[in-house]
Protein backbone atom coordinates (compact mmCIF):
# COMPACT_ATOMS: atom_id res chain seq x y z
CA UNK A 1 0.00 0.00 0.00
CA UNK A 2 1.26 3.65 -0.83
CA UNK A 3 1.80 5.39 2.00
CA UNK A 4 -0.07 9.20 1.99
CA UNK A 5 2.29 11.86 2.92
CA UNK A 6 1.27 14.43 5.26
CA UNK A 7 0.99 17.91 4.03
CA UNK A 8 0.50 21.37 5.45
CA UNK A 9 -0.25 24.40 3.53
CA UNK A 10 0.43 28.04 4.17
CA UNK A 11 -0.65 31.12 2.41
CA UNK A 12 1.53 33.87 1.21
CA UNK A 13 3.08 36.38 4.04
CA UNK A 14 2.18 33.63 6.55
CA UNK A 15 5.28 33.50 9.09
CA UNK A 16 5.85 29.17 9.33
CA UNK A 17 8.62 29.04 12.01
CA UNK A 18 9.86 31.85 14.80
CA UNK A 19 13.27 32.21 16.26
CA UNK A 20 14.53 30.74 19.39
CA UNK A 21 14.49 26.77 21.03
CA UNK A 22 12.11 24.89 18.94
CA UNK A 23 9.00 24.01 20.94
CA UNK A 24 7.85 20.27 20.51
CA UNK A 25 5.17 21.46 17.92
CA UNK A 26 8.00 22.78 15.61
CA UNK A 27 8.86 20.56 12.59
CA UNK A 28 11.30 20.53 10.13
CA UNK A 29 10.03 20.57 6.26
CA UNK A 30 10.66 20.02 2.55
CA UNK A 31 8.96 22.12 0.01
CA UNK A 32 6.52 20.57 -1.99
CA UNK A 33 5.32 23.88 -3.99
CA UNK A 34 6.19 27.39 -3.91
CA UNK A 35 8.86 29.31 -1.91
CA UNK A 36 10.45 29.84 1.66
CA UNK A 37 12.23 32.70 2.36
CA UNK A 38 14.27 32.60 5.88
CA UNK A 39 15.00 36.12 7.08
CA UNK A 40 17.07 37.29 10.38
CA UNK A 41 15.27 40.54 11.70
CA UNK A 42 17.44 42.99 14.01
CA UNK A 43 16.36 44.26 16.87
CA UNK A 44 15.66 48.19 14.87
CA UNK A 45 13.80 46.40 12.43
CA UNK A 46 15.78 45.42 9.47
CA UNK A 47 15.76 41.84 7.88
CA UNK A 48 18.45 39.93 6.11
CA UNK A 49 17.69 36.96 3.84
CA UNK A 50 19.42 34.21 4.44
CA UNK A 51 18.06 31.92 1.68
CA UNK A 52 15.45 31.40 -0.16
CA UNK A 53 14.14 27.79 -0.36
CA UNK A 54 12.70 26.48 -3.59
CA UNK A 55 10.55 23.28 -3.80
CA UNK A 56 12.90 20.03 -2.57
CA UNK A 57 14.54 21.51 -0.46
CA UNK A 58 14.45 22.11 3.19
CA UNK A 59 14.62 23.91 6.59
CA UNK A 60 13.45 24.19 9.95
CA UNK A 61 15.97 21.22 10.50
CA UNK A 62 16.94 22.50 13.82
CA UNK A 63 14.09 20.81 15.18
CA UNK A 64 15.41 17.84 14.24
CA UNK A 65 18.84 18.40 16.45
CA UNK A 66 17.50 20.78 19.27
CA UNK A 67 19.10 24.16 18.14
CA UNK A 68 18.41 27.35 18.77
CA UNK A 69 16.86 28.76 15.64
CA UNK A 70 17.87 32.85 14.10
CA UNK A 71 15.24 33.45 11.53
CA UNK A 72 11.58 33.48 10.59
CA UNK A 73 10.37 31.06 7.98
CA UNK A 74 7.34 32.95 6.07
CA UNK A 75 5.50 31.92 2.93
CA UNK A 76 7.19 34.32 0.10
CA UNK A 77 4.34 32.36 -2.24
CA UNK A 78 1.50 30.14 -1.07
CA UNK A 79 3.70 27.07 -0.38
CA UNK A 80 3.04 23.09 0.48
CA UNK A 81 5.16 21.24 2.10
CA UNK A 82 5.96 17.96 3.71
CA UNK A 83 6.71 17.74 7.33
CA UNK A 84 9.83 15.57 8.02
CA UNK A 85 9.53 12.92 10.61
CA UNK A 86 11.15 12.63 14.18
CA UNK A 87 13.53 9.96 13.28
CA UNK A 88 14.22 10.54 9.47
CA UNK A 89 15.23 7.50 7.51
CA UNK A 90 18.82 7.32 6.14
CA UNK A 91 18.06 8.25 2.40
CA UNK A 92 16.39 11.47 3.83
CA UNK A 93 19.11 12.34 6.20
CA UNK A 94 21.29 12.12 3.06
CA UNK A 95 19.00 14.28 1.02
CA UNK A 96 18.93 16.82 4.18
CA UNK A 97 22.81 16.90 4.36
CA UNK A 98 23.08 17.42 0.43
CA UNK A 99 20.88 20.21 0.90
CA UNK A 100 22.70 21.55 4.21
CA UNK A 101 25.60 21.76 2.09
CA UNK A 102 24.08 23.51 -1.05
CA UNK A 103 22.71 26.36 1.69
CA UNK A 104 26.02 26.38 3.27
CA UNK A 105 27.46 27.60 0.00
CA UNK A 106 24.74 29.83 -1.31
CA UNK A 107 25.00 31.72 2.16
CA UNK A 108 29.02 32.52 1.52
CA UNK A 109 28.50 33.51 -1.30
CA UNK A 110 26.00 36.13 0.03
CA UNK A 111 28.45 36.61 2.55
CA UNK A 112 31.08 37.74 -0.37
CA UNK A 113 28.69 39.88 -2.16
CA UNK A 114 27.67 41.84 1.30
CA UNK A 115 31.83 42.33 1.94
CA UNK A 116 33.18 42.47 -2.05
CA UNK A 117 30.23 44.25 -3.67
CA UNK A 118 28.39 47.57 -4.06
CA UNK A 119 24.89 47.57 -3.85
CA UNK A 120 23.80 48.10 -7.52
CA UNK A 121 25.81 45.11 -8.03
CA UNK A 122 23.98 42.84 -5.37
CA UNK A 123 20.96 44.65 -6.43
CA UNK A 124 21.29 42.72 -9.90
CA UNK A 125 22.20 39.38 -8.13
CA UNK A 126 19.58 39.01 -6.16
CA UNK A 127 17.25 40.10 -8.94
CA UNK A 128 18.16 37.30 -11.09
CA UNK A 129 18.19 35.10 -7.96
CA UNK A 130 14.42 35.62 -7.80
CA UNK A 131 13.90 35.25 -11.51
CA UNK A 132 14.70 31.31 -11.17
CA UNK A 133 12.20 31.04 -8.07
CA UNK A 134 8.31 30.95 -8.21
CA UNK A 135 8.25 34.68 -7.74
CA UNK A 136 9.09 35.05 -11.26
CA UNK A 137 6.63 34.70 -14.27
CA UNK A 138 6.82 35.91 -17.73
CA UNK A 139 4.84 38.88 -19.58
CA UNK A 140 5.71 39.73 -22.99
CA UNK A 141 8.27 37.98 -23.22
CA UNK A 142 10.71 39.34 -20.58
CA UNK A 143 11.27 38.14 -17.08
CA UNK A 144 8.65 39.96 -14.04
CA UNK A 145 9.33 39.13 -10.43
CA UNK A 146 6.76 39.87 -7.46
CA UNK A 147 8.96 41.53 -5.09
CA UNK A 148 8.57 44.84 -3.04
CA UNK A 149 10.63 47.42 -2.40
CA UNK A 150 11.67 45.95 1.56
CA UNK A 151 11.70 42.51 0.45
CA UNK A 152 14.65 43.50 -2.14
CA UNK A 153 15.97 45.22 0.72
CA UNK A 154 16.04 42.10 3.01
CA UNK A 155 18.14 40.18 -0.26
CA UNK A 156 20.67 42.70 -0.20
CA UNK A 157 21.09 43.88 3.17
CA UNK A 158 20.07 47.40 2.91
CA UNK A 159 17.26 49.14 3.84
CA UNK A 160 14.11 50.53 1.56
CA UNK A 161 15.27 53.58 1.01
CA UNK A 162 18.70 53.27 -0.38
CA UNK A 163 17.13 50.32 -2.33
CA UNK A 164 14.47 52.47 -3.89
CA UNK A 165 17.09 54.92 -5.52
CA UNK A 166 19.42 52.03 -7.03
CA UNK A 167 15.89 50.35 -8.37
CA UNK A 168 15.32 53.90 -9.86
CA UNK A 169 18.91 53.58 -11.48
CA UNK A 170 18.93 50.65 -12.95
CA UNK A 171 15.82 51.61 -14.77
CA UNK A 172 17.09 54.75 -15.92
CA UNK A 173 19.82 52.56 -17.35
CA UNK A 174 17.43 50.24 -19.01
CA UNK A 175 18.46 47.12 -16.80
CA UNK A 176 14.55 46.99 -15.22
CA UNK A 177 11.23 48.49 -15.14
CA UNK A 178 9.76 49.06 -11.93
CA UNK A 179 6.26 48.84 -11.07
CA UNK A 180 3.99 48.43 -8.05
CA UNK A 181 5.13 45.17 -6.52
CA UNK A 182 6.43 44.16 -9.38
CA UNK A 183 9.54 44.65 -11.30
CA UNK A 184 10.17 43.49 -15.42
CA UNK A 185 13.90 42.23 -16.15
CA UNK A 186 14.83 43.62 -19.18
CA UNK A 187 18.10 42.77 -19.91
CA UNK A 188 19.12 40.03 -18.59
CA UNK A 189 22.47 39.76 -19.52
CA UNK A 190 23.57 43.07 -18.90
CA UNK A 191 22.44 42.22 -15.24
CA UNK A 192 24.29 39.10 -15.13
CA UNK A 193 27.65 41.40 -16.52
CA UNK A 194 26.68 43.63 -13.55
CA UNK A 195 26.34 41.05 -10.60
CA UNK A 196 29.65 39.55 -11.52
CA UNK A 197 31.40 42.98 -11.43
CA UNK A 198 32.90 43.87 -8.54
CA UNK A 199 32.29 47.82 -9.86
CA UNK A 200 29.19 49.90 -10.26
CA UNK A 201 28.74 48.46 -14.42
CA UNK A 202 27.67 50.98 -16.73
Amino acid sequence: MTQVRETVSFKAGDVILYPGVPGPRDRAYRVLEGLVRLEAVDEEGNALTLRLVRPGGFFGEEALFGQERIYFAEAATDVRLEPLPENPDPELLKDLAQHLSQGLAEAYRRIERLATQRLKNRMAAALLELSETPLAHEEEGKVVLKATHDELAAAVGSVRETVTKVIGELAREGYIRSGYGKIQLLDLKGLKELAESRGQGR
